[in-house]
Parts: C-alpha cells; sequence; structure tokens
C-alpha cells in the first residue's frame, strides 16, 4: 500500500493542513515528523474552526492512529492544553488513536526563555522566531543534552539529564541577564506533567514499521515549508530543522524505502511570515489584496504575512530537494477577480539570468524577479470540485504553473473546506 509524505513547498502556510486532513481519509496512520508548535494548521470541518500546533491533522477524524515522531520537539505543557481544547470541541483523543515517540524531545521552560532572549538582544540581527524554544530544543539534542519523552518515567534519569543541561544552561542565561533555572521547581513541574504525557508515548519506529507490513496507508506529515529548512532554506531566517521529505524517515524511524509518494503543498501566490528575502514580495495594492481575500494571518503567531506573485524558481526548486512527485496546488480562489497574474520565472543577478535562487545572503538580498504575465479571470473558481468548474483562465494558470516547475498538479484546493477539493492523481494509489 501507498505511503504519502506531505511537504510545504514554499515558506509554510501553503494549506497542509486542509489537505492532510482530507487525504487522511485515504490513510490508516498520520505521523508528524519534524518541527514543533510554532507551526499551525487550521481546519475548517462543517464550519467549525480546528487550530493544531503540535497535534497532527488526522486527529479529527476518527478511526486513524495519530504519531508524533522523534523529528518533533515537544512542549508537553503545550501539547495537554491543546489535547484539552480539542476535545472541547469534540474531538476524543486518547492512547489508543495518539501516540508520542519515547524519544522526542521535550521543550522545557528555559528553551522558550532562551529563545525569547536572544532575539530581544539588539546587537544581533532578528531571525523572526518565534519565541516558542524550538531551536533551543533542537540545539540541546545536537549538543547531547536534551530531555526525552522516556526519561520522565525515570527519576534517577531525569535529574541526571537536567544536571547536564543547567551546566550549559546557567551560565548562558547569566550572560543574558537571566536568573538560574530553577531546578527544584523544574523537576516538580516535570513530575506532574510526567503522569499526562507517558500513558501516550511507545515506540514509534516500531509500531510505524509493523503497520507498514501489516499494509496499512501511512501519511507522513511536515510543518513549515521546504523554503525554512536548516539546509536548503533561506539561512539563516530558517526554521532549526530539516523540513524537506527525506526527514520524514529520519523523523520517524522508518526507512527511506517507505515512502511511496511525495505532495508538495503550494500556494497559488506566495506568503512568508517574518524576515528573511522574499523576491516576488509585493508592497503595492496587489499585495494587499493578496492578503485581505486570502486572510493572511498567521495560524501560531497571528503575525500579518508578507504576500507576493507565485515564484516558480522557488517551487522548482524545493521539488526538487524533495522529490516531489506532485503538487497541491491551494488557494486558487484567492485569485479570482485579478485582471492579470505574475510569475517569476528567473531572477536577474547584477544582469546575470538564474534559474533558482542562489545560496549566499547577500545574492539572495540582490536578485530581482523577472515575471510572465498571465491574463487573471472575473469568475469565481471558489468551492470548484472539477476542472469543468474552474474557469477557462484559471486552468491555464494551473497548467502554466506545472510547466514552470516541472512537477504536476495532484490536486487543487479552491476554499478551506474539506471538500472543496478537484482530485487529479491520487498519492495513495497502487
Amino acid at each position: 500500500m501507498a505511503n504519502v509524505v506531505v511537504v510545504g513547498t514554499q515558506w509554510g502556510d501553503e494549506g497542509k493542513g486542509k489537505i492532510v486532513d482530507w487525504l487522511s481519509e485515504r490513510a490508516d496512520v498520520i505521523a508528524r515528523f519534524q518541527g514543533g508548535h510554532n507551526a499551525g494548521h487550521t481546519l475548517v470541518i462543517g464550519g467549525e474552526v480546528f487550530k493544531l500546533h503540535a497535534l497532527p491533522s488526522g486527529v479529527v477524524r476518527g478511526g486513524k492512529l495519530s504519531v508524533i515522531g522523534n523529528g518533533v520537539v515537544l512542549d508537553p505543557w503545550h501539547l495537554i492544553k491543546e489535547i484539552d481544547g480539542i476535545r472541547r470541541q469534540g474531538v476524543n483523543i486518547t492512547p489508543e488513536n495518539l501516540m508520542i515517540a519515547e524519544n522526542a524531545p521535550l521543550i522545557l521552560p528555559y528553551h522558550g526563555e532562551l529563545d525569547r532572549a536572544r532575539e530581544g538582544q539588539v546587537s544581533v540581527a532578528k531571525i523572526g522566531t518565534t519565541g516558542r524554544g524550538i531551536g533551543p530544543c533542537y540545539e540541546d539534542k545536537v549538543g547531547r543534552r536534551v530531555i526525552r519523552v522516556a526519561d520522565l518515567a525515570d527519576e534517577a534519569t531525569l535529574e541526571l539529564r537536567i544536571d547536564r543541561a543547567l551546566l550549559h544552561h546557567d551560565p548562558l542565561r547569566k550572560g543574558l541577564g537571566l536568573e538560574p533555572v530553577d531546578r527544584v521547581a523544574l523537576l516538580d513541574d516535570l513530575r506532574a506533567i510526567a503522569a499526562k504525557i507517558l500513558p501516550y508515548a511507545a515506540p514509534v519506529w516500531k509500531v510505524l514499521n509493523e503497520k507498514r507490513r501489516a499494509g496499512k496507508r501511512i501519511l507522513f506529515e511536515g510543518a513549515q515549508g521546504a523554503l525554512l529548512d536548516i539546509d536548503f532554506g533561506t539561512y539563516p531566517f530558517v526554521t532549526s530543522s530539516n523540513v524537506i521529505a527525506g526527514q520524514a524517515a529520519t523523523g520517524t524511524g522508518i526507512g527511506p524505502g517507505a515512502i511511496d509518494y511525495v505532495l508538495g503543498i503550494t500556494k497559488a501566490y506566495t506568503t512568508r511570515v517574518g524576515e528573511g528575502p522574499f523576491p516576488t514580495e509585493l508592497d503595492d495594492a496587489d499585495g494587499q489584496s493578496l492578503g485581505e481575500r486570502g486572510h493572511e494571518f498567521g495560524t501560531t503567531t497571528g503575525r500579518k504575512r508578507r504576500c507576493g506573485w507565485f515564484d516558480a524558481c522557488l517551487v522548482r526548486q524545493t521539488c526538487a530537494t524533495s522529490g516531489v512527485n506532485g503538487i497541491s496546488l491551494t488557494k486558487l480562489d484567492v485569485l479570482d477577480g485579478f485582471k492579470e497574474l505574475k510569475i517569476c520565472v528567473a531572477y536577474d543577478l547584477d544582469g546575470q539570468r538564474l534559474d533558482y535562487l542562489p545560496t549566499a545572503a547577500d545574492q539572495q538580498a540582490r536578485v530581482v524577479p523577472i515575471y510572465e504575465t498571465i491574463e487573471g479571470w472575473s469568475d469565481s473558481s471558489a468551492g470548484a470540485r472539477s476542472w469543468a468548474e474552474l474557469p477557462a483562465q484559471a486552468i491555464k494558470y494551473v497548467r502554466r504553473i506545472e510547466e514552470l516547475i516541472d512537477c504536476p498538479v495532484a490536486l487543487v484546493s479552491t476554499s478551506p473546506e474539506r471538500e472543496d477539493t478537484i482530485l487529479v492523481t491520487d498519492p495513495f494509489a497502487d
């Protein structure tokens, strides 16, 4: 049976939540494989809005197993709060339908404090983090001083891990003008949350491999977008983990041979939250219109998103680094009513034409987009569920994007509603 990885092909906010939820109907297991609660997915189901941050998008569907993999950094207090909130909306979450990897790293309060203190230093250029401790937690993971879910089950191990972490963090905090961590209070808080987290803990790698051998379909869900990847994104304005499709294997403990199809979620225009380069950004009425029509505010932070025209160079690049087999084009309806649309087909760098975004930050800041202009459409595409319901010019726009990114369109999303989706190719087809 086919197993599918879903990744964002831009800077996040491409509409992964809806597409993962839509695909969940065809899957048996939905697994998050990277990131933290700095990313948010908004689902609209039967008129009710669900906002998820740490939980996999599949939790709103009954009869599915949702998994938080070892590639995710987990704030245990936030997770329990999110679980409680979703339960109040009528979604039943238990250890039978939610599983957390025993080796998943925990975001502790001192990670968030460090994150915010660093970002507040006026002498250092801001990265634009959410201040939720994701980056410092990944640093501790690589530095071999992080606390993992399994550590909560053993008092001696937990204390040893905390002592090792504080040997690093207390001197760092002193340099930033922060008080030392209250070790006793922290241990008390961890003991209290352990009883709520440990029932969900499991050897995720083992369970997923068993599910695969049993012929179950697994949907791997990424957070953020490929342009925020720590290696292949617009560094240093990136997240602290690998976002591209290859991380699905290492972030869950299943081999790369288990991945049968990579679906890239791609917005019909481009948005970005926070700092960093954005070649096609619009500071005019068109940019304002895209933001208003698309309701472009971050699910997690509420920050206004920067908006611009579709950048085929960037999407072609991320389709290559993630091995994307097909894209899901989202928010096509936001473009309804524009007399003309522009697509970035190349860059001009000091007189040289480039078909990719260069790695060097100074060059990224200097590239000028080279546009191709396409006629817009006046008829509505909102709610379309078949090609026949789309305006002819909208279909031409979709087909031109396919040509420019060297990747076919597998799905088209025409509203936030789950069923307003045009299926071209089923990623789960055997």
